[in-house]
């Protein structure tokens, strides 16, 4: 069979369901945040309540979604109709979980390479403030594998003593030492969350308002990520990065092709990255000029005209970091992409009976199955590693794909 997405522009439908609900595929964090919620509210073993928590798990796996539904059932103002907080319809919930916008939510998302330690402590001055309408201030820190030590070390003593009515969420991909802070790391409870299922995510992105089609193939060709999923069948350039991707296995065959394909690839996902964040920009940089006064005549004007110049630079500094951050995961991305179109080729290759990353591209792993060898399909994903390696590196982007579309014409 031959899959396809159906190009949507956005999805229309806005998953409603309870905290329970959108937990349902990992009843083990369900029941772990919905019994702290309710000790939050004086109910149940008040042993299951913490004020630091750090998240791990798998990339994909759900882990800021979690830290949400648990910002939600803090903050809910009702309950589902089994009595659970986090009932998904008050406006606290709908706040935090459809909008990530919430009086009491400090929602921390770092889109460079880094946390720092200014950050760290502009968050720690509003983690100290009461909560203005919930029960709860919620502060989460998404990408908590992104601080910087310094950043780490100024936050020690807000983890190990929260105020009162503050809870701290780490969200990361593991507890190892790679990953996260091990001082932070002893002063926080840990909850794991697994990978979600292919149809927990077909059933969370229908409810969005995804086709149901559309939905189980982008939950296997992700990997079961959910974040990717959702930016595949919403997103047309995502879609056409994929495609670009896998098709350089078929382009290596084609001699100087191959290297136009990935000069094309490559232009493609820096234009993509920074067109996505243009608009927004944009209104950054209006909002600072605005601030500023910027074109304003009079006592003082000179200076903040000055002082304006420094902010706006400093601003666009910013935009270049967080332009080349997503031009790096972009191009991860795509290896990623890549990468499994040689692991369904070697799947083919040895008769497993498993389930093709890249149902809809079948003819194309078929095809490599007959002109590679086991050792070669081995040896392009090498190079795919290689390559991945190489751009956490800070290796120039075309000299590193350059160089893999060599090793993957010697591994044919």
């Amino acid at each position: 069979m031959i899959y396809y997405f159906s190009y949507p522009s956005r999805l229309g439908r806005v998953n409603t369901g309870s905290v329970a609900q959108r937990l349902a595929d990992t009843p083990a964090v369900a029941y772990t945040i919905l019994a702290a919620a309710r000790a939050a509210r004086g109910e149940g073993d008040p042993r299951a309540m913490s004020h630091s928590w750090l998240f791990t798990g798998p990339p994909g796996a759900g882990r800021s979604l979690a830290a949400l539904c648990f910002a939600a059932a803090l903050m809910c103002t009702s309950a589902d109709e089994n009595g659970d907080p986090g009932c998904g319809q008050c406006e606290a919930c709908r706040g935090v979980l459809e909008q990530q916008k919430h009086t009491d939510l400090v929602y921390v998302d770092p889109q460079e390479q880094f946390i720092t330690v200014g950050e760290a402590r502009e968050v720690i001055g509003r983690a100290a403030s009461l909560p203005s309408v919930a029960p709860w201030r919620v502060v989460i820190f998404n990408k908590a594998d992104r601080f910087r030590n310094e950043a780490a070390n100024a936050l020690l003593k807000t983890v190990e003593e929260p105020p009162e009515r503050t809870v701290i969420i780490m969200v990361a991909p593991s507890e190892d030492p790679q990953d996260f802070s091990q001082t932070l790391r002893s002063r926080c409870r840990h909850l794991y969350i697994p990978a979600p299922s292919v149809d927990g995510i077909v059933k969370q992105l229908t409810a969005e308002g995804a086709s149901e089609h559309d939905a189980r193939l982008a939950a296997v060709t992700s990997l079961r990520h959910v974040g990717r999923a959702r930016h595949l069948v919403q997103d047309p350039g995502v879609q056409k990065r994929r495609a670009m991707a896998i098709n350089l296995a078929e382009e290596v065959y084609r001699g100087s092709q191959a290297f136009q394909a990935v000069t094309a690839l490559l232009k493609f996902v820096e234009t993509d990255a920074k067109n996505s964040r243009a608009e927004q920009d944009a209104a950054e940089l209006v909002k600072l000029e605005q601030s500023f006064g910027v074109g304003a005549k009079g006592k003082g004007a000179a200076r903040a005209q000055r002082d304006a110049k420094s902010a706006l630079k400093e601003l666009e500094d910013l935009h270049k970091k967080r332009a080349k951050r997503r031009i790096t995961d972009g191009l991860d991305m795509a290896l990623i992409d890549l990468a499994g179109i040689y692991r369904d080729a070697l799947m083919l290759k040895v008769g497993a009976q498993v389930e093709m990353t890249h149902p809809d591209f079948a003819g194309l792993a078929g095809e490599l199955a007959k002109r590679v060898s086991e050792d070669g399909l081995l040896a392009a994903q090498s190079a795919i590693r290689t390559c991945r390696e190489q751009l956490l590196q800070n290796a120039n982007p075309q000299v590193a794909f350059d160089g893999m579309v060599g090793r993957l014409r010697l591994a044919r």
